[in-house]
């Protein structure tokens, strides 16, 4: 897929020196070099996980809202994070047999280590210091946005068991309205943020449990770009965190679980 590219003002690597441009560029090709689509991988995976692994653990999975997610374009995902099954549960209700398309997850780095690490790189993580992140890895977000990918990124941050949407990190807009930006002079690139809850009927997930997916009307950055960074940044991250309550609260009723 062709790769846009552009020279925009709030680059993330405007005021570095040669030198430092130069580092994060050897930095960003090692990281494309490991942030992969594995061809054989990923289908057998996700196949095994759709057809054997999920219909033997759970009772039942439920997938609501699959009209809302876009076809094309770049996409972000931004689900709540309830469980490690998640990573399971996303490409089944949005992955490629849904939308012809892979998704992209961004991780955190002790996350990438080991056997675990193998597999989730070749099956399109890539990780980010969610402490200090990198140049390197926040580029590598937005080439993926400006190649058309759909992208996961969990706003939330961590796992949380609670029954409502914890307070959403900060640099989730940020990247978002910086992605968006980053396309054609003339116009936005055209991002869209697609809510997602993740809920289980219980807490921690045992054998035979249920799960609801509801998948939300997606928010178009572009509306949330005039020009005031952070106050555009705050209203996106508000409308999001709304619209993920909205959707929890709508799951929560369904499956007659009590908020807390």
């Amino acid at each position: 897929m062709t790769q846009l590219t552009s020279k925009h003002s709030n680059s993330p690597e405007d005021g570095l020196s040669n030198e430092q441009r130069q580092a994060a560029t050897m930095v960003r090709s090692q990281v494309s070099q490991v942030s992969q689509v594995s061809p054989w991988l990923v289908p057998l995976v996700y196949a095994v996980g759709q057809y054997l692994v999920l219909p033997l653990y759970f009772r039942r999975v439920e997938v609501m809202g699959q009209e809302w997610l876009p076809k094309s374009g770049p996409i972000i995902l931004a689900p709540t994070h309830r469980s490690r099954w998640d990573a399971l549960m996303l490409p089944f209700a949005t992955g490629i047999k849904v939308t012809g398309r892979n998704l992209r997850f961004m991780v955190s780095m002790d996350e990438v280590k080991g056997i675990q690490g193998w597999f989730i790189r070749r099956l399109g993580g890539f990780a980010i210091d969610t402490l200090k992140p990198g140049v390197a890895s926040l580029r590598h977000s937005i080439d993926l946005l400006e190649q058309g990918e759909m992208m996961v990124i969990f706003p939330e941050g961590n796992i949380f068991r609670d029954r409502s949407v914890q307070p959403l990190k900060a640099g989730f807009a940020r990247l978002a309205l910086q992605a968006d930006a980053g396309g054609l002079a003339e116009e936005k690139l055209g991002v869209q943020v697609v809510p997602i809850s993740l809920t289980y009927s219980k807490r921690f997930v045992p054998w035979r449990c249920h799960v609801q997916i509801r998948i939300g009307k997606p928010l178009e950055v572009h509306h949330y770009c005039t020009g005031k960074v952070k106050q555009d940044a705050k209203v996106l991250t508000e409308d999001l965190s709304n619209s993920l309550q909205t959707l929890l609260t709508e799951s929560c009723e369904a499956l007659d679980l009590s908020q807390p």
